[in-house]
């Protein structure tokens, strides 16, 4: 849920005129990674909760690219989008290793 506050925040400088467009994209995959998480883990069902688990990875995938558009279009400057794909990276790590911990057992 860090990551989506702080995509949030970032998003709130960008132009006016991408609010329908990329920071709106930015916005919904930011918010969509914990959203399948919780609602993964809300199912109580091991399969479930893995399948959210790689959803929300896709989700997480999306928030990096859309992130690295905004920046090579000069929407975001780099010093914004790169703390937020330091904590993708991190989350995407987390997710990972807990997919790979619901396989094992």
């Amino acid at each position: 849920m860090d990551l989506a506050v702080a995509v949030y925040g970032a998003t709130k400088t960008w132009p006016r005129e991408e609010l329908y467009g990329l920071t709106s994209q930015v916005r919904r995959a930011a918010a969509s990674v914990p959203s399948n998480i919780a609602e993964g883990y809300g199912r109580e069902v091991r399969g479930s909760y893995q399948q959210f688990l790689r959803i929300a990875q896709g989700s997480l995938k999306e928030l990096e690219t859309q992130l690295i558009i905004a920046q090579r279009t000069g929407i975001a400057p780099k010093a914004t989008t790169d703390p937020l794909l330091s904590g993708a990276e991190s989350v995407g790590k987390l997710l990972r290793l807990l997919i790979r911990k619901l396989s094992s057992d």
